[in-house]
């Protein structure tokens, strides 16, 4: 049966490949988590009736003035100029954004509470006026007022936009604030930019330093102006040349080091599908020996499932998962049950006609999901815990969708272990999977066993579906993805283990993501099955056989 099952997956898998508004204009990204304040409202709304009166002579010194105002508008009152989409209502000086409306009009904005004010035509507007020697000064404002914002977020930026463009002026102020600086990540940023600016001083004595203090740094901006400037460096001067190859070849290694750990990172993850994917098909394999060619359309179920939820709930996108996560069990437990119910219970012991009967099933499924959602992918949306990142360093960081991932599907698996070792239900499944006929004489009833492990499986297929709804689009053939992969996890950890089911598949989800940026992600998959069918040469029954006498 084993060798009759690695031919037939060698032979599917030359068919099969894995499918690996703000409401005012113009708003800026400052102002997102800004709360309205009301200190010195009125000394900003005159202030910037001065702007808008002031004639290009007068204007540096009132744009000066109006940034030193203690006001959490200053900084979008100044990108708006700079940007040139600062204007004024003639009549009453008060500064506003505009909108061209379809009749013709404008609608405005207020300029500082960006409230909506009445349509006005265009001659009742005029530009606040400004010009090249203006906007530099306003970036110098801007960067001033970043790089002291209580906001550390905001400080880690401007310093990180500094770093890529130092200049003379930003880096004396940065000096200057550095030592009153506080927090160790924002001084260590200014420390880098300090450095890097220093890097291209005239004096070797001081580029020296520079590449020194540079060496333990991971952002980009750091290595590309080492490289730069060793690219610039005179052949003569041996020790200066020595020194920033060093650095180089040290944030070199660091990086090396987290790409491996990036890596391992995704390898996990891409193991934590497989193991939701394959872990139901483990235990249907390995109590009823059935081939599940619909093992796939399971977990599509359960995407599916995701998507509907969503629809029907749109405003509840938040807890839409918590929601999807049973009735997907349910919806695809269900339709496991009666396809174990109506089709496989007649063909026990007729693994041919069960593979073909269920690859039929299949087929029947996709269609359905075609008739009834139409064939185009439909996008499940991720709820806003799932998203961004958790940035450890400038090189590396840690998609929440993925850690969520790995983390709920060692969830599962150790809930299943639990049901399957503490249960009733569990001893039933070990017993029929170790010896049928014995457990049929101790008056276990094996057919309702069968349909209760059937079911069992199909159900956590469908959570699979759930997850893999999170990193990809959801569609007719979204199983068919996966279900070679599944059934290599099941014959790689031995069949009805589910301790191999966990090893097998962070086995080859890490395998998979190391070899892609070597050898792309069609012949990773091809090196893995042949490896793998090297190895069931070896131990045709998978690195944790099955125990009991009917295990052969």
């Amino acid at each position: 049966m084993m060798r009759f099952f690695c031919i037939l997956l060698l032979s599917l898998s030359v068919f099969s490949s894995q499918a690996d508004v703000s409401t005012s204009p113009k708003a800026n990204m400052h102002e997102t988590t800004e709360t309205p304040s009301v200190v010195n409202d009125a000394l900003i709304i005159q202030a910037s009736k001065k702007l808008a009166a002031s004639s290009l002579r007068k204007m540096p010194a009132q744009v000066k003035q109006f940034a030193e105002i203690e006001h959490p508008k200053v900084r979008y009152v100044l990108t708006q100029l700079m940007n040139g989409d600062l204007y004024y209502v003639k009549a009453t000086k008060q500064i506003v954004t505009r909108e061209k409306d379809t009749d013709g009009s404008y609608k405005i904005w207020h300029g500082i509470s960006k409230a909506a004010l009445p349509n006005v035509k265009r001659s009742a507007l005029k530009k606040v006026k400004t010009n090249n020697a203006i906007r530099k000064s306003i970036r110098g404002l801007l960067a001033q007022l970043d790089l002291t914002s209580p906001d550390k977020g905001v400080r880690l930026a401007a310093m990180q936009e500094l770093l890529s463009k130092p200049s003379d002026e930003t880096v004396t102020l940065v000096k200057k604030l550095s030592l009153k600086e506080q927090d160790e990540d924002v001084l260590s940023l200014m420390n880098s930019v300090i450095y890097v600016q220093q890097l291209s001083s005239a004096d070797a004595a001081l580029q020296l330093e520079a590449a020194k203090a540079l060496q333990n740094s991971l952002e980009p901006s750091v290595k590309n102006a080492l490289e730069k400037t060793l690219a610039a460096t005179d052949i003569k001067n041996i020790e200066l040349r020595k020194a920033l190859e060093t650095a180089i070849s040290k944030i070199e290694q660091k990086r090396s080091i987290f790409s491996i750990i990036e890596n391992l990172f995704f390898g996990l993850s891409l193991g934590s599908v497989l193991l939701l994917a394959a872990i139901g098909l483990a235990i249907t394999f390995g109590v009823m020996g059935v081939i599940n060619m619909a093992h796939g359309e399971m977990i599509m179920l359960g995407a599916y499932t995701t998507y509907v939820i969503q629809q029907v709930f749109p405003q509840w996108i938040e807890y839409s998962l918590f929601m999807a996560i049973p009735a997907a069990f349910l919806v695809s437990g269900f339709v496991g049950i009666l396809i174990e119910r109506g089709v496989i219970r007649h063909l026990k012991g007729r693994p041919l006609e069960t593979l073909l009967a269920t690859f039929g099933i299949s087929l029947i499924l996709q269609q359905l999901v075609r008739s009834v959602f139409s064939p185009l992918n439909r996008q499940v949306a991720a709820p806003e815990w799932m998203s961004g990142s958790w940035q450890i360093n400038p090189i590396f960081s840690l998609t929440y969708n993925r850690l969520y991932i790995i983390v709920f599907a060692l969830m599962v698996f150790v809930a299943l272990l639990l049901i399957l070792k503490k249960s009733s239900l569990g001893l039933h499944v070990r017993a029929v999977a170790q010896n049928r006929d014995m457990a049929r004489s101790l008056s276990i009833k094996s057919d309702w066993v069968d349909a209760a492990t059937f079911g069992l499986g199909s159900g956590i297929a469908g959570i699979a579906g759930v997850v893999l709804s999170q990193l990809t689009n959801v569609g007719p053939n979204l199983g068919q993805a996966y279900i070679i992969d599944s059934f290599l996890v099941v014959v790689f950890g031995g069949v009805g283990n589910l301790w191999g089911t966990l090893v097998a598949a962070m086995t080859l989800g890490t395998v998979n993501k190391f070899l892609e940026p070597v050898t792309g992600s069609v012949l990773a998959s091809i090196i893995v099955l042949v490896g793998l069918v090297l190895f069931i040469q070896k131990r045709p029954k998978g690195l944790f056989p099955q125990k009991g006498r009917a295990a052969d």
